[in-house]
């Protein structure tokens, strides 16, 4: 007997959206909407010889309805898309006739986040150039290798980081020019009349071509110059523009540094794309960060690393006038970024009343990212998110491998010689396939080193011949669609015959609420095998947390509640507030950690505990003797 349309419709309905919500049917026709158009926008663009991005500069700055649009807002000034295009024309024409610079020539830019930045990027690009984004930290003999590496001739370089140019460096590099961009330099540049230099100067045969180099981190040793096409670069700006959904009402506020690839791929960029408008912060501050959003009335906040948790950790900012608090007195509805730990995810919704996070995967060489976006507690500190129809497109693109825990080597069938994937929920190492004929069309590597290039490319991976990138990122991938960070390879170590992920323990570790922050590591020890794991933490002193018997106490049960014996951080190094080293863009580094071991040299402000019984105890130099001695086994 049929049922009565009063039963049948509604249940039909909960039969959809059941199926709906297990099968992620929407989510993945809104990742088909992203990428189906970048992608087809990359190949339209090769074929039209239509590459470089001052295109779409141009397009929006000779167009009625967004020439008058604010594109850049930086520190109280502001932008028209006409009057960027204006500036960009004059600094294109400065190049070229006041240093002769050439299509296909290479020029690096050394400097802050500023709408100078994106003057002379763009100024660049308007004469077919190629720029070499440099990290404005560096000095010394990093950043004269970089600039090696880049085989730049020419150097623009910020007032404000000067000073990091040293006579050393200008002898070191004696054939390359310096030129620094005073306030009389552009008051010169500004009287310029712009011209804008004819279509040939900017053709392109293909969009695997170079198009800017990005210096990688340098975290585990001297910076390599990583190749960033034209094909990437426009996947991944219109890509997360649609995304986010990005209109030309919305404003992108970002502090994170245009020199790396997640704020200028993926930040002006992506606004680019969509002809809405960037707001810039020199650099990131927990004092400026809230006000300067405030002030643009930006939508979307961008963040990397440990930027949310800096903020968190941060007391609340009060109206002066009215003794109002101004956490949640802004415009956002969705932060973007990357690095965002599972145990800072929440909180920093709720404290500041973000309506979303959008969370992606991707590394400046490589030729993947992962995307999620999250408004509720389902895809909760995940890096990827994918549903049914989306995993069966991604299944020949993307997967996860098993790793030799102590080699790092892909561990391969001992009959086929072949690679083996984890069962879903266990950990494994995330490869990209790439074709193994023509690399370069999906994965450039490092620019003059292709040794680098070709060490991060594994062969015969799930068939004979053919050939996959390495990210050396260490993921986890459930039944239902969620990608999650794991460790880097290198930072995963071994104690007591387990494999021990440094990002559980932190996660652990760090969501104590008397803990700002925790960087987790292994230690080598005299007399036994593996590493010992470290915790180094911050306390949350601004919240009232003061280092004591109690606090070591409940340090102690908080870990033995959360980890297994194993995972149990045996030593704990307190350090004092602002000593914690991160990369310029607040990712943490552990290799100095690694290498100073639980001996801390006489003078180091930092104090080492161990776990003895169920508390904390003071780790001394007479406890390293009798350690060094073999009279301790752990």
């Amino acid at each position: 007997m049929p049922l009565p349309l009063s039963i049948a419709v509604p249940a039909a309905a909960a039969g959809a959206a059941y199926l709906n919500a297990r099968a992620s049917l929407w989510y993945d026709a809104h990742l088909l909407q992203c990428i189906v158009p970048s992608t087809l926008a990359m190949h339209w663009r090769e074929r039209t010889d239509r590459l470089n991005p001052f295109y779409v500069l141009e397009r929006h700055a000779r167009n009625k309805s967004s020439a008058d649009r604010t594109s850049i807002i930086f520190e109280g000034k502001s932008y028209s898309y006409a009057q960027v295009y204006e500036n960009v024309l004059k600094y294109g024409t400065w190049l070229r006739e006041q240093h002769g610079v050439k299509p296909k020539d290479i020029v690096a830019m050394n400097f802050q986040n500023s709408e100078l930045f994106i003057f002379v990027w763009f100024g660049l690009w308007s004469i077919g150039a190629r720029p070499a984004f440099l990290n404005y930290n560096l000095s010394g003999n990093s950043l004269a290798h970089c600039i090696k590496t880049a085989t730049a001739s020419l150097v623009i370089v910020d007032p404000s980081v000067a000073d990091n140019v040293t006579d050393d460096i200008r002898r070191d590099l004696g054939d390359v020019r310096f030129v620094v961009l005073t306030p009389e330099l552009q008051s010169e540049i500004a009287a310029n009349e712009p011209r804008r230099y004819p279509d040939w100067d900017r053709s392109e045969s293909g969009y695997q071509n170079l198009a800017i180099l990005i210096s990688t981190s340098g975290t585990t040793g001297l910076p390599k110059a990583a190749v960033v096409s034209y094909g990437k670069l426009i996947v991944a700006a219109s890509f997360s523009s649609r995304f986010l959904k990005i209109g030309a009402q919305d404003v992108f506020y970002t502090s994170m540094p245009l020199y790396h690839s997640s704020a200028s791929l993926l930040g002006f960029l992506n606004v680019l794309e969509a002809g809405s408008t960037i707001s810039l912060g020199r650099k990131f501050s927990t004092k400026s960060f809230w006000p300067e959003v405030r002030s643009s009335g930006a939508t979307i906040i961008h963040y990397v690393g440990e930027t949310c948790r800096y903020l968190l950790a941060a007391p609340p900012q009060v109206d002066p006038a009215t003794g109002e608090n101004l956490d949640r007195k802004h415009k956002v509805r969705a932060a973007f970024g990357n690095g965002l730990r599972p145990d800072v995810w929440n909180q920093f919704k709720e404290r500041f009343g973000i309506e979303a996070i959008a969370e992606f995967y991707a590394s400046t060489e490589g030729p993947l990212a992962t995307w999620n976006y999250s408004r509720n507690d389902f895809a909760k500190g995940a890096v990827g998110r994918n549903g049914a129809l989306y995993s069966i497109l991604m299944a020949s693109s993307l997967s996860l491998v098993e790793v030799d825990p102590v080699t790092y080597e892909l561990l391969r069938d001992t009959k086929t010689g072949l690679c083996r994937t984890p069962k879903p929920g266990q950990p494994g190492e995330m490869l990209c396939h790439v074709p193994a004929k023509d690399l370069e069309r999906r994965f450039q590597g490092y620019y003059g080193n292709p040794q680098a290039t070709l060490s991060k490319v594994a062969r015969d991976v799930f068939r004979k011949g053919d050939a996959w990138f390495r990210t050396g990122d260490l993921m986890r991938w459930d039944g239902e669609g969620r990608l999650f960070f794991h460790d880097r390879i290198g930072d995963t170590f071994r104690w007591k015959s387990e494999n021990v992920s440094t990002q559980e323990v932190s996660e652990a570790v760090g969501s104590h609420p008397a803990v700002c922050e925790a960087n987790v590591y292994g230690v080598e020890l005299p007399h036994h095998d593996g590493r010992a794991g470290c915790a180094a933490i911050v306390l949350d002193e601004a919240g009232g947390s003061r280092l004591d018997e109690a606090l070591l106490h409940s340090i102690a049960t908080w870990v033995r509640q959360r980890l297994p014996r194993y995972a149990q951080p045996i030593f704990l190094r307190v350090m004092p507030p602002g000593t914690m080293e991160t990369t310029s863009t607040n990712k943490q580094m552990k290799q100095g950690l690694r290498e100073q071991g639980v001996n801390l040299p006489d003078g180091d402000h930092s104090q080492m505990f161990w776990l003895k019984g169920d508390t904390y105890v003071p780790f001394s130099k007479k406890d390293w003797q009798e350690l060094n001695g073999g009279r301790v086994k752990l």
